[in-house]
């Protein structure tokens, strides 16, 4: 078995015994799912998030609130998608809407207030060109997703999100890690590594997805694959974001 690193892709997602209560995998000759298919779903949910990231940056700072109610309704959702198996297009593309407030909110922050213009729009390049790039670099077969490969990324991942979280612990008590998240070469360093542990998301993804289109998986998981697939972007995207501000502030010392 080879477990992805993504928590909305894992060893049940295309396995026919998660969905014994719908009757849509048993059509198989003319419902399944395919890279394409994926491919259409993703861009469907990239566009969505781009529609309201813009909307909620423009409106910015009166929309300010909404970028609490996209963190903590998108942190929801991919509870309710990941523990109940759900394929529910209305309730991924919900998902999309409130991470583009979430995002659009954010990249206001730091193109306005720690005055970065134009970071949104780099950010969003390097995501899609990183995103490019391992595709060539998956589909040439130069990085395989085996067993050493995952045991790596989940051991790092682990550790980013220990780091995370005594962050998040530390900015209610008042403390922080040292050197980690500043803008000095110890914190781009930092930043540079988790980039790299999300491009080999992107690989885990890659080959959980292909494996689903082997196996006969039923269209109707077209979206799921779609929004585990989002969830590791929009992660690039905010660590890219982050990683550009803190470049940006070094240079300005």
């Amino acid at each position: 078995m080879y477990r992805s690193s993504n928590p909305a892709l894992n060893d049940s997602t295309f396995q026919k015994s998660s969905y014994n209560k719908r009757n849509w995998w048993e059509d198989v000759e003319s419902n399944l799912m395919t890279i394409e298919g994926v491919s259409e779903k993703t861009g469907i949910l990239l566009l969505i998030t781009a529609i309201t990231a813009l909307v909620t940056a423009f409106s910015m700072p009166q929309s300010a609130p909404l970028i609490f109610i996209g963190a903590i309704g998108g942190f929801v959702i991919v509870l309710i998608v990941v523990f109940s198996q759900s394929t529910n297009p209305m309730l991924i593309c919900t998902y999309a809407a409130f991470e583009g407030l979430f995002i659009g909110g954010i990249t206001w922050y730091f193109e306005v207030l720690l005055d970065i213009p134009g970071i949104g729009i780099l950010a969003a390049l390097l995501t899609f060109m990183i995103l490019g790039a391992m595709i060539i670099i998956y589909r040439a077969g130069l990085i395989r997703w085996d067993r050493n490969t995952r045991i790596a990324v989940m051991s790092s991942l682990f550790a980013i999100l220990l780091i995370y979280l005594i962050s998040f612990i530390g900015a209610i008590f008042g403390f922080q890690i040292p050197l980690i998240h500043s803008a000095g070469p110890v914190g781009i360093l930092f930043s540079l590594f988790v980039i790299g542990i999300g491009a080999l998301c992107l690989v885990a993804d890659f080959d959980f997805i292909e494996r689903g289109v082997q196996m006969g998986a039923p269209k109707q998981l077209e979206w799921r694959a779609a929004f585990g697939l989002m969830v590791t972007l929009i992660w690039l995207y905010i660590e890219i974001l982050e990683l550009l501000a803190k470049i940006a502030i070094s240079s300005r010392r």
